[in-house]
């Protein structure tokens, strides 16, 4: 395992857990298109594309006006919901020793730097990427791009895409990237799914390969 030059997160699900938001935007456009609801387990395995790839798809001409009922209902309660996920915050912490980081997530980007400053998260990150803020969204290579530009150094094989899904690992590669899954990835059929180059179950596992890489690179 090498000291990477920078690392690139995910967030939903792999820093935070904003899903009980994320499901009160998507009820509320699915009552107002007349659709069935979601339950929260459904919201978590389903939930992968950023919204202009999406949406219409599940609700074709009227994508825009569900768009605009969706993010009124996030933005009703997303803050007060937002959760870090377990031991999330030493992560990126230990992280940060080792080399810039940055965010890179299909979430709005307006929503993705609001919550990063609730969490007071943001001076941690040399950019914090979400969708519409390229001219596509992950897992197209372009916004990881400006992910790894931000941290000083070009995509390739010395930055990890951190996530915990297959579209996080399928993101990572398109743009020769490390892909890094975080958890056990079972609302996503599995590591297996995902292939990986590195895995760690747990934030804690995760942060005490870090710090080893950290210590490694003083002792020289």
């Amino acid at each position: 395992m090498r000291r990477p030059l920078a690392i690139v997160w995910d967030w939903d699900n792999t820093l935070v857990d904003g899903w009980p938001a994320i499901r009160a935007g998507l009820n509320a456009a699915f009552r107002d298109a007349g659709l069935p609801e979601w339950s929260l387990e459904e919201v978590r395995e389903r939930v992968r594309h950023s919204l202009r790839d999406s949406f219409p798809i599940l609700f074709g001409d009227r994508w825009e006006h569900a768009r605009d009922i969706f993010y009124a209902g996030v933005r009703a309660t997303h803050l007060e919901v937002l959760r870090p996920m377990p031991d999330a915050g030493a992560l990126i912490r230990a992280a940060a020793r080792v080399a810039p980081m940055a965010v890179l997530s299909n979430k709005s980007g307006p929503l993705l730097r609001a919550e990063a400053a609730h969490l007071g998260w943001a001076p941690f990150f040399r950019a914090l990427v979400g969708a519409g803020d390229s001219v596509a969204d992950k897992p197209d290579p372009r916004p990881m791009r400006l992910a790894c530009a931000a941290c000083g150094v070009p995509a390739g094989a010395n930055v990890w895409y951190v996530g915990d899904n297959s579209l996080d690992m399928d993101a990572a590669r398109r743009a020769g990237c490390v892909p890094v899954l975080l958890g056990d990835a079972a609302h996503d059929g599995g590591p297996a799914a995902s292939r990986p180059t590195l895995h760690f179950l747990t934030a804690a596992q995760m942060t005490d390969a870090l710090s080893a890489l950290d210590k490694a690179a003083a002792a020289g």
